[in-house]
């Protein structure tokens, strides 16, 4: 894969990519993965977001694609066919990178300090700084190269850090976070309490009306003659 704007990968293709990623430095014995250990990664439960349920057939169509576009490459002469990445190539990018493009793909937006920590197992940072050059390197690369490849996000309210994003699956909206959607949790609580309001003024304004409408009937009873 030359260095062009690649097409954007759908989540499952991101996801096994940093499966494969993972498994090759935590794992290497098992090393490529057959098509069940992949199957098996991609699913799951621990130090994935979010959490998947793919099947074997749907990882192996998109086996296929990756492969397609050289991002992986199959074993041949095994009797059970098994995959490895081929990222740093495909992307033109160190080690590093890759480390940190698959924590990201694997856990979904994070920031310096959570992605040092995470990726802890694919490559050991020195330090927050260290992280934040190779992500800044990652966000920066020129168009002939390919473009960016992560992006930082804005920083939530309550939130200390700002978070950063792999773009392999296209641009990136923030996710509503819970600060952020509480003003639209009170803006609707402000609605119901003014449905409740509007409805009280319709009751007393019925009330009203009903005691009117029996004051005109006493009138009117006075001015029958006795």
């Amino acid at each position: 894969m030359t260095a062009q704007h690649h097409a954007p990968l759908s989540l499952l293709e991101a996801r096994i990519l940093g499966v494969l990623v993972e498994k090759q430095k935590t794992v290497p014995d098992t090393y490529p993965l057959s098509l069940n250990a992949l199957t098996s990664g991609c699913n799951q439960k621990n130090n994935r977001d979010p959490v998947m349920n793919a099947t074997e057939t749907q990882v192996q169509a998109a086996v296929d694609a990756l492969h397609r576009r050289s991002m992986l490459s199959q074993s041949s002469g095994a009797r059970v066919a098994r995959f490895e990445h081929n990222l740093a190539r495909a992307l033109r990018i160190p080690d590093q990178a890759v480390a940190l493009l698959a924590t990201l793909m694997l856990r979904g937006p994070q920031t310096t300090g959570e992605l040092r920590i995470n990726s802890e197992r694919l490559h050991r940072f020195a330090d927050g700084s260290s992280v934040e050059a190779f992500l800044e390197e990652l966000a920066t690369r020129p168009d002939d190269q390919g473009g960016a490849l992560v992006v930082k996000l804005a920083r939530q309210p309550g939130e200390r850090e700002a978070r950063w994003a792999h773009l392999l699956g296209g641009p990136v909206e923030p996710p509503l976070t819970a600060h952020a959607a509480a003003p639209v949790a009170a803006a609707g609580a402000a609605a119901d309490d003014g449905g409740e309001a509007v409805q009280r003024l319709r009751d007393e304004l019925d009330r009203l009306r009903a005691e009117v409408a029996a004051l005109r009937a006493d009138v009117e009873a006075l001015k029958r003659p006795v």
